[in-house]
């Protein structure tokens, strides 16, 4: 019987041992000493106690990076699963963010120190995930409430049976059997378990009541910029309309927004990296609030020289540009935003950026569709056609756009009237909208400190699919400590009938209770293992996918008929004001 106990306790001490073990692989960097490179330019090594941000510290071949900050030389396959989950090294180059707690698998960086010690990501997982293990769930609490309130059933019923019966057999039989082991070691171990799991796959929970929140949303918030969408434009096209080649075109334009922190300044000056183009010398530059960038540039390839301008149809329209009105907008990406080039008062290319959706967007929302998500909608400040097309390509139930961040945070509290609401965002104007939420998850690698700080999951990760993953565990959870509950009570309430009749023994009793106790422990321990591969759980769930996409594909006609339904009402409606008129 003491056995039994003790195997049982020794289980749970062994859950939670592995849990706080995955802990510990995240925060051990192994890395006492760092090489830092000085002003002239060679490399000593350091205790890393003594770096500070802006310095530049070189990472070699198989070390372990003890910093966060950005790459400024060299590139490298970097192992971040224990920042992103990622089980696969990730290719790194000039000006992508490194994580400390990454490891070095092939290559040589040196990067710009941007966050040391407590500061960095590693330390800042550790502390959320230390933080959540203290934090109790409302089923936690409710297991110790009742596990207590049946304390007094084993006295009562011990009681009634020495009355009944003068039998102190029996009597001890009732005695040795309680609830209170299995309920509370149970359901503790499985809410740690599942803060464990998720930890180790690169989502952060501030507290088990959030696992068991996971379990009942039905409605799920998301932000589009930076959530839905990688939140970093890319150019997708570029149209020539004069002699200039594409080249030329976009070294120019690189050229005029050379000092442009714009998104779309941005990703020209990257692609004209990527094609490793010469970018020519402006003589002058000036911003053009809300229009564009006007630019004076000397003599460059097929270009004579003169005044560039870079910006938006209506400025080349208010700067009579020719050949701007003749000209047919063409888009290669339905969400893809242009940028016209003039160069001295004529029209002399389009080039198109777009910010793309994340890959696997769509199988995230289907495998939300498939845990059970009622409602899923987006909001967004940007305009009410590029919302529209990605709410359609997606299958979304609805969306909401040019919204500011106060309305993103009275929307969900709204919703909350008759929904469970999970919000998903990345960015300082989400974080009002992540408070209000039950659940706020901050996603991406790129999320802000604010949206970090306010959110209760954080996923630090630019996979989609962790956010169905996280609400499928939190539902696995919840069904496992259901199911320990049933079982515990069944069990032992079997087993005080039986004590009670005569049928077994003080010692058959005390191994029954035991054994329970031991059984519902390991039922909690499953969910620290990893759940099964697609490929093992066979063709069935490719076919409830393909059910899901069908029925966010009959959504998103749905949706799109709404649409056309209400732009008629509104055409109509002015048509009949006009002939009133």
């Amino acid at each position: 019987m003491l056995a039994i106990s003790h195997f049982a306790e020794g289980l749970t001490t062994l859950a939670a041992k592995k849990a706080r073990k995955n802990i510990t692989d995240l925060v051990s960097l192994d890395a006492q000493e760092v090489w830092l490179r000085d002003a002239n330019g060679f490399e000593r090594k350091v205790p890393v106690e003594m770096v500070k941000p802006g310095m530049i510290v070189s990472i070699h071949d198989g070390e372990k990076i003890c910093v966060d900050g950005e790459i400024v030389k060299g590139q490298a396959a970097v192992d971040q699963a224990a920042i992103t989950g990622e089980s696969a090294p990730v290719a790194k180059k000039v000006g992508d963010k490194v994580f400390a707690g990454s490891n070095i698998r092939l290559g040589e960086i040196e990067v710009r120190v941007e966050k040391v010690g407590d500061d960095t990501s590693i330390a800042r997982i550790v502390h959320l995930v230390e933080d959540a293990q203290n934090r109790r769930a409302p089923i936690q609490n409710y297991a110790d409430k009742m596990a207590t309130s049946l304390v007094p059933v084993s006295f009562i019923a011990a009681a009634v049976v020495y009355l009944v019966t003068r039998d102190l057999q029996r009597v001890l039989n009732m005695l040795f059997i309680d609830f209170s082991c299995g309920l509370k070691l149970s359901t503790a171990t499985a809410m740690s378990a599942a803060i464990s799991r998720l930890a180790k796959d690169g989502v952060l929970v501030k507290g088990g009541s959030f696992i068991e929140q996971a379990a009942s949303v039905d409605t799920v918030v998301l932000d589009k910029t930076g959530t839905i969408t990688k939140g970093h434009p890319e150019v997708v096209n570029v149209t020539t309309t004069a002699d200039l080649k594409v080249d030329t075109l976009l070294a120019l334009a690189a050229s005029a927004e050379a000092h442009s922190s714009h998104p779309m300044a941005i990703a020209i000056l990257e692609e004209t990296a990527k094609r490793k183009l010469e970018v020519p010398h402006h003589i002058d530059t000036r911003n053009v609030i809300a229009r564009g960038i006007e630019a004076e540039i000397g003599p460059y390839l097929e270009f004579s020289g003169g005044t560039l301008l870079v910006g938006s149809r209506t400025f080349m329209q208010e700067r009579q540009v020719s050949g701007i009105n003749e000209y047919v907008d063409k888009r290669v990406s339905e969400t893809g935003s242009l940028i016209y080039v003039a160069a001295n008062g004529k029209l002399v290319g389009v080039i198109e950026s777009s910010d793309p959706v994340r890959t696997d967007f769509k199988r995230a929302i289907n495998r939300m569709r498939y845990a059970g998500i009622e409602e899923i909608v987006m909001l967004t400040g940007d305009n009410e056609a590029t919302a529209a097309k990605i709410a359609h390509s997606l299958g979304l139930d609805t969306y909401k756009a040019e919204v500011m961040p106060e309305d993103k945070a009275s929307f969900v509290a709204n919703l909350q009237r008759h929904s469970s609401v999970l919000m998903v965002g990345d960015g300082i104007n989400d974080a009002p909208a992540l408070a209000y939420a039950d659940i706020g998850v901050a996603m991406g690698t790129s999320c802000t400190d604010t949206a970090m700080e306010t959110a209760d999951v954080t996923i630090n990760s630019e996979d989609p699919l962790k956010l169905p993953q996280f609400i499928a565990l939190g539902q696995r959870t919840m069904r496992i400590v259901h199911q320990n509950f049933a079982v515990t009570i069944a069990v032992n309430t079997a087993a005080m009938m039986m004590g009670a009749l005569g049928f077994i023994n003080p010692l058959l009793a005390s191994i029954v209770h035991n054994a329970s106790t031991l059984g519902v422990v390991l039922n909690s321990a499953r969910v620290l293992s990893a759940p099964k591969p697609r490929a093992i759980l066979g063709p069935s769930l490719a076919e409830k996918e393909a059910e899901a996409d069908a029925a966010s594909y009959a959504m998103a006609q749905r949706v799109a008929a709404e649409n056309e339904a209400q732009a008629r009402e509104h055409e109509h409606a002015a048509t009949t004001v006009t002939e009133q008129a």
